[in-house]
């Protein structure tokens, strides 16, 4: 009898602890939340996106983190899906870029860096030509993300390339390049502060992994969505590019 009792109890607190497991699931999975913030419909191609990601060996979480953070700043569910199956391409064409440049699979830190610099109008030709460059062996998520602050700072696409190549050629570490990117920001064009500061977010999300997916459970910052993406659907155009600069074909 007392057997039975023993078994019984630990039966019933096995099926305590499995329950409370299953309740705390859903508000760890990004799938969950994702659900949860956007409208079915679109919750389900988005995710359909984010499985086709995983499926070609692409940064997926780096999805979940992006649509996530953007609902949590009240972007439109549409420009959402369409950032998302736009923010896929340029993950392949970058991850494309860096293997032919440098002959080796690029870590998911640098897929995703190298399709925020895409984003910002650095050709994959570009990135592949760093990647080439670069000292054996370094990692290039810092110096493309440094390369996206200069051109968010007013810097044209090839000066900024050709700034970060230089000190990745002279060894420069990724502090130096951070530096570098702080020491120029003087030369930022008047609206366009709120974008360099978006990427200086990129950048520390290199070395604090699934602070978006925080920022998108409201630990982040409370501003408005990131660069280049509407919010509720608004048209609310882009900054202008400095006089005798091209603007930067920066997309959400």
């Amino acid at each position: 009898m007392r057997d039975n009792r023993m078994i019984k109890t630990f039966a019933a607190l096995a099926l305590s602890v499995g329950a409370s497991l299953g309740a705390q699931t859903p508000a760890n999975d990004p799938a969950a939340r994702l659900k949860e913030v956007l409208p079915a419909d679109v919750a389900e191609r988005v995710l359909g996106v984010i499985a086709k990601a995983r499926a070609r060996e692409l940064p997926a979480q780096a999805l979940e983190n992006r649509a996530l953070k953007f609902a949590a700043k009240g972007v439109d569910p549409k420009s959402i899906e369409k950032s998302i199956d736009e923010q896929l391409e340029r993950m392949s064409e970058a991850k494309d870029a860096l293997q032919k440049g440098n002959g080796r699979k690029p870590l998911d830190d640098e897929v995703t860096a190298g399709a925020e610099a895409i984003r910002k109008g650095v050709g994959r030709e570009k990135v592949s030509e760093l990647a080439k460059t670069a000292p054996s062996g370094r990692s290039l998520a810092v110096p493309l993300y440094v390369i996206g602050s200069l051109i968010d700072r007013g810097f044209p696409s090839e000066a900024a390339l050709r700034r970060v190549r230089d000190r990745l050629e002279a060894r420069a570490s990724d502090v130096d390049l951070e530096q570098m990117s702080v020491e120029v920001s003087v030369k930022v064009p008047p609206g366009q502060e709120k974008k360099a500061a978006e990427t200086g977010r990129d950048l520390a999300d290199t070395k604090n992994p699934g602070s978006s997916s925080g920022a998108a459970q409201g630990r982040g910052s409370s501003g408005g969505p990131p660069a280049g993406v509407p919010a509720n659907g608004g048209g609310r155009g882009r900054p202008s590019a400095p006089p005798g600069q091209t603007k930067p074909k920066n997309k959400p």
